[in-house]
């Protein structure tokens, strides 16, 4: 790390490292600001962000059941992040991993599933109890979900370090971009990230909720608590901040991954120099390309929607018609997970699925003859395109009377006893 890169105030917060890395220098981070932040020419870009957010917010109290609140969007969310970080999956595999019949599943793909899991649970649990949530339990919680099947991580999941890390330098010290303070400093540094995300001091009068998520978020990468992970827990702590003041979640790591040199750039300026505003300037511009993102994929998904009702004749209420809505969420599915979700029994979501089949709302996957694995190719075409194309999608053009039509069994999709 260059001391020429550093700021005055930060140079001030130097603190020698133990041996054997006594001849460097880490920094003990200073508390976040506290007082409003410039912005200058990126005013206009935290405005349209702010508007961006209450658009969202809107939309959930007027639309309940609206597109962003679906289970894939933190599946997407798992992936983007984790691919910051190395460990790839895709959706495909992270949705077969929800089914614990699936033996194929790999460790990448249940590693990645914590971190969709760990939103799925703590997004409710950040609206019920707000700032207050933010705690040493919860870093450690995070961090234990998101690291338990990570393979390659020598410490504890959920403990903080004991030694000395940095960043950058290809495994040298002296080319690190960034010294993170001594591991006897970790905690109070890290103390500092949480008040200031509880929302105990003025900053809740002087900056916005996208302000202090860049804040919040620069200087929590800056404590590096753990050796590893640090990036993922930082951004689960994201949608976690919009939930807990009552916002809409945004899931901002696709735009973070699709941009990662200005994202690394923004940090090291926050953190080298104190340049906050580099920082709420790309948060900013996350929160609107993240909206306008959704946007695009929840109308692409709706005339996916639209269009599978003109295929065929669907009786209201049978297994064919709910799996419709079904698959918007689950887009992957086996037999016996249909049937579990639709609370029948296997054969009738047998037959759903055979009729989905027939008119290409569904594809087998495996070839076999047991354990097959369906999937609704139109969905995840549309999840899995790069951030910010557009989706390639065209719907059908049937002849309304040529739609196939549902045989009438009503015994077949009445509820089953047994999984009721």
């Amino acid at each position: 790390m260059r001391r020429d890169d550093l700021s005055e105030a930060v140079k001030q917060r130097l603190k020698r490292y133990p041996p054997p890395y006594d001849n460097h220098y880490g920094v003990v981070v200073a508390p976040p600001p506290v007082d409003g932040i410039p912005l200058a020419e990126l005013t206009a870009t935290h405005a349209a962000a702010l508007a961006a957010m209450a658009e969202i917010d809107t939309t959930a109290t007027t639309i309940p059941d609206s597109f962003i609140f679906n289970r894939l969007l933190q599946r997407q969310e798992a992936l983007g992040s984790s691919a910051i970080e190395g460990t790839h999956s895709t959706l495909d595999e992270l949705l077969r991993a929800d089914d614990p019949e699936d033996e194929t599943v790999t460790s990448a793909a249940r590693q990645v599933r914590e971190y969709a899991i760990a939103l799925e649970s703590l997004i409710p649990e950040a609206r019920d109890r707000g700032q207050s949530i933010f705690d040493l339990d919860l870093i450690r919680r995070l961090h234990r979900d998101v690291m338990r099947h990570d393979p390659d991580y020598g410490d504890a999941p959920g403990e903080f370090r004991d030694r000395v890390v940095w960043i950058g330098g290809t495994g040298d010290i002296s080319r690190s971009i960034w010294n993170p303070p001594p591991a006897e400093d970790v905690v109070p540094s890290l103390e500092g990230t949480l008040s200031y995300m509880r929302g105990e001091d003025m900053h809740m009068m002087h900056q916005s909720i996208v302000g202090r998520m860049a804040v919040a978020h620069a200087h929590f990468e800056a404590v590096h608590p753990f050796r590893d992970g640090n990036g993922r827990v930082g951004r689960l702590l994201l949608p976690l901040m919009m939930a807990a003041e009552g916002h809409v979640p945004l899931y901002l790591s696709s735009f973070i991954e699709d941009r990662k040199t200005d994202y690394a750039n923004a940090l090291k300026d926050a953190q080298q120099r104190g340049r906050w505003a580099s920082m709420i300037g790309f948060m900013s511009t996350a929160v609107v390309e993240t909206v306008a993102e959704l946007r695009v994929t929840q109308e692409c998904v709706a005339a996916i929607r639209a269009d599978w009702e003109t295929r065929r004749r669907f009786r209201r209420n049978s297994a064919s018609a709910r799996t419709l809505d079904i698959l918007l969420k689950y887009p992957v599915v086996t037999i016996n997970r249909l049937a579990a979700l639709l609370e029948v029994t296997f054969a009738q979501a047998a037959i759903a699925v055979r009729q989905l089949e027939e008119v290409g709302i569904l594809r087998e996957r495996t070839g076999f003859a047991r354990n097959r694995i369906f999937a609704a190719d139109e969905i995840l075409t549309v999840m899995n395109r790069p951030f910010g194309s557009e989706p390639e999608w065209e719907p059908r053009t049937p002849v309304a009377d040529a739609r196939v039509p549902e045989p009438d069994t009503t015994s077949e999709v009445s509820p089953s006893p047994r999984l009721s």
